[in-house]
């Protein structure tokens, strides 16, 4: 996603019908506020060079609106590229923050799991706009950088794990702390849905437990499924496969992330301490697999 240009402005301006008054950026590499005069809210403007990211996220916005799931709203978008000078989104804002604590808040990642299970209770088949996913973050190749060692033994822990089984729900596709938003310790919405589409629950579940158990310990995950669990009514399939999918779906060295953790208020957080967790988390998983 880029900085939205003068052309894209005057866009969202026609889009809205209102006269533009000024330009904030927000965290997130391109997602923008732009502030309106009179009566009309501020909004949240994505830009992009690709066209897929603002296709899966429209078609997600149009899913939540129509299921009722808390997410920003679709204002309008340009699919062809042709009227903004590039692919855009417009969505309404959603008040709040994704800050993340420093500290284990343990109602708030039970929260955040229940969240996660209130999204999971719509069933949808795929589409071409919304895909079948195995993983989190699908479009970006996450082995490069993992000894091989691990890799192999991770396969060998998944053989016979089929993750297109069982029932396809609603995905969001990049579900962490840092993709939704909270007044206090109230959630009140996920962002950023370039990445959704339909599988099993536990790919998002999965990327909750490990972004819970990186940025606040391995306790936090559990407190994660917790949440889910009670809000689903039942027991979580395969948390164990998704946990080891989910580990495998991070850079190998942590380092690559620690910009977003810090922007996200946790700029405790070192390279050392967040790989740690994640090997952790990993080992911990494998280990569960072992025995069977």
């Amino acid at each position: 996603m880029d900085e939205p240009g003068g052309r894209v402005v005057e866009w969202v301006a026609s889009v809205v019908g209102a006269e533009v008054v000024g330009v904030v950026g927000l965290g997130g590499g391109g997602t923008w506020r732009v502030r309106f005069g009179g009566v009309v809210a501020d909004v949240v403007v994505k830009v992009g060079r690709r066209r897929e990211p603002a296709v899966v996220e429209v078609a997600a916005l149009e899913r939540t609106a129509e299921f009722g799931v808390a997410a920003p709203r679709l204002v309008g978008a340009d699919l062809s590229g042709e009227l903004a000078g590039a692919f855009a989104v417009v969505t309404t804002l959603i008040q709040g923050s994704s800050r993340v604590p420093v500290g284990v808040r343990p109602e708030r990642l039970r929260e955040l799991g229940a969240a996660a299970a209130r999204l999971h209770r719509v069933v949808v088949g795929p589409t071409a706009e919304l895909p079948l996913r195995a993983r989190a973050i699908e479009d970006v190749d996450f082995a490069v950088g993992w000894r091989a060692g691990v890799l192999a033994e991770a396969e060998e822990a998944l053989r016979g794990f089929d993750r297109k089984a069982g029932e396809w729900v609603f995905l969001h596709g990049d579900l962490w702390q840092g993709n939704t938003m909270w007044v206090g310790d109230s959630f009140v919405g996920m962002v950023d849905w370039d990445g959704a589409g339909v599988g099993p629950s536990g790919v998002d579940l999965g990327s909750l437990r490990c972004d819970a158990a990186m940025l606040h310990g391995p306790g936090a995950a559990e407190l994660v499924l917790d949440g889910w669990q009670r809000e689903a009514g039942g027991v979580a399939s395969d948390v164990a496969c998704w946990d080891v999918v989910a580990a495998l779906g991070t850079p190998a060295d942590m380092s690559a992330w620690l910009p977003v953790f810090h922007g996200q208020g946790r700029g405790d957080l070192d390279a050392r301490t967040a790989t740690g967790r994640r090997d952790g988390f990993l080992r911990a998983a494998l280990t569960v697999l072992r025995r069977g």
